[in-house]
């Protein structure tokens, strides 16, 4: 396969890493370990992506088997392609930080389209949501942990805890810094054109 492998490619390379399965194992596997929350899967995606990776020889159907009125499944397993494919795409990861782009990045690129008190209104919605996805991710973790699970194997919930309590804590920040006046664009030229202070009207004070 020319292209790196995908998150998910190097999902189910590492799965088969383990012992031969097929689909539907691996779709309870990664439930059971939660590779959900570090990779974005789903039914189809997954289908797809065996099919890929036996397409370009990384891993091979062993055998196809059948229970009751079921559909067929067939077992794969890991080659030694496969398994050096994964190692690689693996150390890339690891070793090369990668310049990503998300979204909220480029909210904030752009914030001084909007009024400071709405900006800080949207912000303290976004704490609330961040504080449920804190709870729920640290829920997670310590089940598994409680499960048994060693801790090299929530390497990437542990990160994911420390990202979200991070920006958590930044968005708690900006938010204190805009009610208490430390932080304002309110003389933005942006902000003038896009939100004009209303004219006086006939009779007002200071109409002449």
């Amino acid at each position: 396969m020319s292209r790196p492998l995908t998150p998910l490619a190097l999902t189910v390379l590492r799965m088969l890493c383990d012992q031969p399965m097929h689909p539907y194992e691996m779709q309870q596997r990664i439930r059971d370990h939660a590779y959900d929350k570090a990779v974005k899967i789903t039914h189809g995606a997954l289908y797809h992506s065996v099919e890929r990776l036996a397409a370009g020889g990384l891993i091979e159907p062993l055998e196809t088997s059948r229970e009751g009125r079921r559909p067929e499944r067939t077992t794969y397993a890991v080659t030694d392609a496969g398994r050096d494919a994964a190692q690689i795409r693996l150390a890339d990861l690891l070793r090369d930080p990668v310049e990503e782009f998300p979204l909220f990045g480029t909210g904030l690129a752009f914030v001084n389209l909007l009024p400071e008190d709405e900006v800080a209104r949207h912000l303290r919605s976004r704490a609330v949501a961040l504080e449920a996805a804190l709870a729920g991710h640290q829920t997670a973790h310590d089940s598994l942990r409680k499960q048994g699970l060693d801790r090299y194997k929530l390497l990437d919930q542990e990160w994911m805890i420390a990202r979200v309590r991070g920006e958590l804590e930044f968005v708690r920040g900006v938010v204190d810094d805009l009610e208490a006046g430390r932080l304002t664009w309110k003389d933005d030229e942006v902000q003038i054109r896009c939100h004009p202070r209303p004219r006086p009207r006939h009779g007002d004070k200071g109409d002449s």
